[in-house]
């Protein structure tokens, strides 16, 4: 990029427009703007042209000139004309700006103590996720550190590893007997916890997946005329294995038959004394009538 003899880019940079609201975002990006332009030393602390060299002056005042066109494009008409028209230098207009958005020393030490309040009592919430959680504790520390409070990235990691939810207590316990906190930076904790939680989503979807095909391999009750309560008939033997004619046992014969004895629809069931299907032995017709015929024959 071209640049003049005083070492600042000719080009103009995207520079980023303040409606009036977020100023917190705006002037964060302005000063970078500025630092990248080699005029945020001008902006915030301005120059003085007593003992000035003329052409040291001279170079103070172009590259002040610069800081405040910079400062007047990046700021919609009607807060150009209400708040900085008349600024004839880059910091008189930073200031009036910070003054009218961001707030006077006695408003600032207002807006920070609520913002400590908010950092003190931060907590996951439940089923909220690392990347939210990192996200709206990283907004209440950028508007601190906008308000020029320093807050170190120690006291953040910490205040992180205490927020967290119970489900994440034995990752948290490794991270504290592994890592050193007070070089731990935020992004390196940030990928360990973001780590154990994609463990976590895993594991919970494949028992999901397992309890649902496991679901899958029991029938449905009453599905069809072979299915009922969990037991299956086919060729004569329920599902858990018993024989449903002779000797098939109580409870599988009450779930196959009525009180009466009866055969429930769409059962088949094999009689061990005539061999004919739909009744067992103990309502075998034909074992009554030979039974009563000799009983008859007896008498």
């Amino acid at each position: 990029m071209a640049s003049n003899s005083l070492g600042v880019n000719i080009l103009q940079p995207a520079i980023p427009i303040f409606q009036g609201n977020n100023y917190g975002v705006w002037s964060t990006k302005m000063k970078t703007l500025f630092i990248s332009q080699d005029l945020w030393e001008l902006v915030e602390k301005g120059y003085s042209e007593e003992g000035v060299a003329v052409e040291a002056l001279r170079d103070y005042k172009k590259k002040d000139a610069k800081a405040l066109f910079f400062i007047q494009q990046a700021v919609d008409d009607a807060i150009f004309s209400s708040r900085i028209s008349a600024a004839t230098k880059a910091k008189e207009a930073w200031d009036a700006l910070k003054n009218g958005y961001q707030g006077t020393t006695r408003v600032l030490t207002v807006k920070l103590q609520t913002l400590r309040r908010q950092f003190e009592s931060f907590r996951m919430k439940e089923g909220e996720s690392i990347h939210d959680c990192s996200n709206n504790l990283m907004v209440i520390v950028n508007q601190i550190r906008t308000y020029g409070e320093q807050i170190t990235d120690q006291k953040v990691v910490e205040k992180l590893l205490r927020s967290l939810t119970r489900k994440y207590e034995s990752t948290v316990s490794a991270i504290e007997e592994s890592k050193d906190l007070t070089v731990l930076t935020i992004d390196e904790l940030l990928g360990s916890l973001q780590s154990h939680e994609d463990r976590h989503k895993s594991y919970e979807e494949n028992a999901t997946e397992k309890a649902f095909q496991a679901k899958l391999k029991f029938p449905k009750e009453n599905t069809t005329g072979h299915e009922r309560s969990g037991n299956y008939i086919r060729g004569g033997y329920s599902y858990l294995g018993r024989r449903s004619g002779r000797g098939g046992g109580q409870s599988s014969y009450r779930q196959q038959h009525s009180a009466d004895g009866s055969q429930t629809p769409n059962r088949k069931f094999k009689c061990y004394y005539c061999h004919k299907t739909g009744h067992i032995e103990k309502f075998c017709r034909l074992k009554q009538k030979i039974e009563e015929g000799t009983l008859n024959m007896q008498q």
